[in-house]
């Protein structure tokens, strides 16, 4: 919107298959709260689309590549686009365990997030799924949502001596058996078996599972990671120079308003750098490709697209 309302050329790319799909409401979102995800996503769209410089591709981005002073896309169906900037809002995808039932109810029932979603499951009886340090930290943040919390490692505990008693002074059941599968009707969780026969009553549990970049991209682009994420600056531009990065790819905090703010301060510092590209325009030393002021120039009325706004589900 920032870049729509700038007057830049800019085009979304997007696949249509967004990590949040299965979740039914999204929450901790001003003006937006309990809303699905797929109705924010069409309010979205239907406002930036207000702008006439602003264009949209249901399309997946196969490859992007530095070409001189631009950038060079290919999309699945074949399609090659040119843009001066790239915003990748790619995100993370989640790697779901090998716990039969588990991607069933994850997004519904199996939740990552107490602030999206804790709200809604108040006080009822809550299993974390997860081991070590991972399982004692979350059990401390849901204790908050609820006084009715199991700690179910599906394995070995992996706790300190000292987590162990403090759970246990907290009356939070620490049960190591290995998972069956979780029971559920259309995702909503209801029981948790065991493999040794037994099982337990549930109604929501939380879990952390291994996520990696959802697209391969940032790695083509040469972008530098921290951990699994994109690492920006506080304008959200990336280590490589015309390429920035906004929501959970570069960020721990996995919600819909901090990749809303990002892509925000993104598209505000995008304008600012293609403003001082054009008003030095003048003055311009040759670039990274040795090309002239006129080279420059002569480049930039071939390139049909400031920006192009790279969205999720890339390589999905």
């Amino acid at each position: 919107m920032a870049l729509g309302r700038s007057m830049r050329e800019v085009l979304i790319v997007d696949g249509g298959n967004p990590c949040n799909k299965p979740v039914p409401r999204s929450h901790n979102l001003l003006g937006q709260d309990g809303r699905s995800p797929s109705v924010i996503t069409s309010i979205a769209r239907q406002e930036v689309l207000q702008y006439p410089t602003v264009n949209f591709l249901k399309d997946i981005v196969e490859t992007a590549k530095a070409v001189d002073d631009y950038f060079e896309l290919t999309t699945i169906t074949g399609q090659v686009l040119q843009a001066k900037k790239i915003l990748l809002t790619t995100g993370l995808k989640d790697e779901m365990p090998e716990i039969n039932g588990f991607e069933a109810c994850w997004g519904i029932s199996v939740l990552h997030c107490p602030y999206c979603h804790g709200y809604e499951f108040r006080g009822i009886n809550t299993v974390i799924i997860a081991s070590g340090t991972t399982a004692f930290e979350f059990a401390e943040l849901i204790s908050h949502w609820t006084d009715k919390l199991s700690l179910v490692t599906n394995g070995e505990a992996e706790l300190e001596k000292d987590q162990y008693q403090l759970l246990a002074e907290k009356n939070i059941k620490i049960i190591e058996t290995k998972i069956n599968r979780l029971h559920h009707t259309n995702g909503y969780l209801q029981c948790i078996y065991f493999e040794d026969g037994t099982s337990m009553d549930a109604n929501v549990a939380y879990a952390r599972p291994f996520m990696k970049q959802h697209s391969t991209l940032p790695e083509e682009l040469g972008c530098e990671f921290h951990n699994i994420h994109i690492k920006v600056d506080q304008y959200q531009q990336t280590s490589v120079r015309g390429v920035f990065a906004a929501g959970d790819n570069c960020s721990p905090l996995r919600s819909l308003a901090n990749a809303i703010a990002a892509g925000g301060v993104a598209g505000a510092f995008i304008n600012k750098e293609l403003i001082q590209s054009e008003f030095f325009r003048s003055m311009a030393v040759p670039g990274p490709g040795n090309h002239s002021a006129n080279d420059i120039e002569e480049e930039n009325k071939n390139i049909h697209n400031d920006v192009h706004y790279v969205g999720k589900n890339q390589h999905t």
